[in-house]
């Protein structure tokens, strides 16, 4: 899946958001965060949605179901610096039979950061695509 996105820079857009603060290892001689850093945190920020929507991570694994990330795309719009408080913001915006795609907005203090978009193949254990599972598929659903 080839996903073209132009994620909004409008938090009301965003159901969800995950705060991370920058560390001082995260960042570069300049005392900017380094640009590898912003995955991670798009990470973290995916793995507390599922926990807050009742699907953990670790529960939808041991139903046999993966996300692999299959691209990933950020914008850089303003440097983080270390100890800044970043807000991930995190909305799904489209899907697949057996694909999604989360678009992020991150904040400082409502300062446009950065804007990124992740998409992700549902695999099984053995890295076969598999269909999305149900209640992923209810989610995505109003947005088809």
């Amino acid at each position: 899946m080839r996903h073209v996105s132009d994620p909004s820079r409008a938090t009301s857009d965003y159901p969800f958001a995950h705060e991370v603060r920058a560390r001082f290892a995260e960042t570069d001689a300049m005392g900017i965060v380094h640009h590898s850093r912003y995955l991670p945190w798009l990470e973290e920020a995916r793995v507390a949605y599922l926990r807050e929507i009742g699907h953990p991570y670790d529960a939808t694994r041991a139903d046999g179901v993966d996300y692999a990330v299959i691209e990933a795309h950020v914008a850089y719009v303003q440097p983080v610096r270390f100890d800044e408080v970043v807000t991930v913001h995190l909305a799904l915006v489209s899907g697949t039979r057996a694909t999604f795609a989360i678009d992020y907005l991150l904040t400082v203090s409502g300062e446009v950061r950065a804007t990124a978009t992740t998409v992700h193949g549902c695999v099984d254990q053995r890295g076969r695509p598999v269909r999305l599972p149900a209640w992923l598929k209810d989610l995505l659903a109003p947005l088809r």
